[in-house]
């Protein structure tokens, strides 16, 4: 606790980090593939978009069914 904030902050994150295990090589590349793919159907209008208040009232009920 006698850190610094950003050093507590730092050595957080890399504990946190060390429980996710070894990383998947190609996760990095398959997350920017659907990015990719994700901006496109925005781009072109063929995305399904939802309001922040009808994403928050969805994330709502979700969590209530736990």
């Amino acid at each position: 606790m006698d850190l610094p904030e950003d050093e507590r902050a730092e050595l957080a994150h890399d504990l946190v980090a060390s429980l996710d295990g070894t990383p998947d090589p190609g996760a990095i590349d398959q997350w920017d593939a659907e990015l990719l793919r994700r901006l496109a159907e925005v781009k072109a209008g063929t995305a399904e978009l939802h309001s922040r208040a009808e994403f928050r009232e969805r994330l709502k009920e979700r969590l209530q069914r736990r």
